[in-house]
């Protein structure tokens, strides 16, 4: 009886999926090991393959969010990378940005963490930014980036292990120095820690294998779909601006424009009153019009050619 009542429901379920058009939703497998940092990560444990499917479930599912995320990791992914690989820190440190910000340059937490890597104020402050009402560096790609490497760098020294760095990133270096020594552990995987820093750590192992592959997940973007790259040039100033929106005219650019390349400006002046050095990144005019023959591919297997 059960197994005629069974049988019904699964014809009741394809009736309805064949007159609906629903498509059928799946389960992605989940691998028996997988890397980080050059570190080999087994999955086996029940523990680590059930933490590793729940964020891969929600990254395959989140379609608007994690679309979103190829097409900006398309284009900041050639900023992160080579500053990474200068540092000495392993590439696969990039998706921390993603995990921290969904690469949203200008996105700020509750907590007011800000930027790609989501400093907060006085960490920013503590690896070499300057933030402050004017410039907030935490909103510099390429300066945020570096003071991140110096993070890095720093948990390294201290822990010798790229994964405990990775969880110190979001629980802070102090607890996770305690909860070793509490815990005589000494691997993060293995840690008993609050849900954020323990699904943090899991998050990245999940993200890493969907951008290397989304195309495993069902995702197909085609290369027009892309955003394009746009050419800057720098301009470096020492003096004070009494009005960034007159200074941009200079360049033939509005304000908002100035600041959609320059988001660290937090104040419609700067004062510099020490004469500092400030680099400004300058959009060429003539890359304002999409055009699709200048958008370049970071991954190939980002797109369906």
């Amino acid at each position: 009886m059960r197994n005629k009542s069974g049988f019904i429901l699964f014809l009741c379920g394809c009736f309805i999926q064949s007159v609906l058009g629903v498509e059928p939703i799946y389960s992605f497998p989940i691998p028996s090991k997988t890397e980080f940092a050059g570190q080999t990560i087994s999955l086996e444990r029940y523990d680590m393959h059930e933490r590793f499917d729940r964020e891969q479930i929600i990254i395959a599912y989140n379609h608007s969010l994690s679309f979103l995320i190829i097409k900006r990791a398309n284009r900041y992914f050639p900023i992160i990378e080579p500053i990474l690989n200068e540092n000495g820190i392993p590439d696969d440190f990039k998706y921390l940005a993603v995990i921290e910000s969904n690469l949203d340059v200008r996105i700020v937490s509750p907590v007011q963490a800000a930027g790609l890597w989501q400093l907060m104020p006085k960490t920013a402050q503590q690896f070499g930014l300057e933030v402050n009402d004017e410039v907030d560096e935490r909103y510099n790609i390429e300066k945020s980036t570096e003071a991140a490497c110096r993070y890095f760098k720093s948990a390294y020294a201290k822990f010798k292990n790229w994964s405990m760095v990775a969880a110190s990133y979001n629980a802070g270096m102090g607890r996770i120095s305690d909860e070793k020594e509490n815990q005589q552990v000494n691997d993060a995987f293995d840690m008993l820690l609050n849900s954020e820093t323990s699904r943090y750590i899991f998050r990245i192992l999940a993200m890493k294998q969907f951008l290397e592959n989304p195309k495993a997940f069902g995702y197909t973007i085609e290369h027009d779909q892309f955003y394009q790259t746009i050419r800057t040039k720098n301009i470096i100033i020492k003096e004070p601006v009494a009005d960034w929106t007159v200074w941009a005219a200079q360049y033939g650019i509005s304000y908002a424009q100035l600041k959609d390349f320059n988001s660290w400006l937090r104040d419609r002046k700067l004062t510099n009153p020490t004469g500092k050095e400030y680099v400004l990144q300058i959009p060429e005019k003539e890359d304002f019009i999409f055009n699709s023959s200048k958008i370049k591919i970071h991954n190939p297997m980002w797109v369906i050619f």
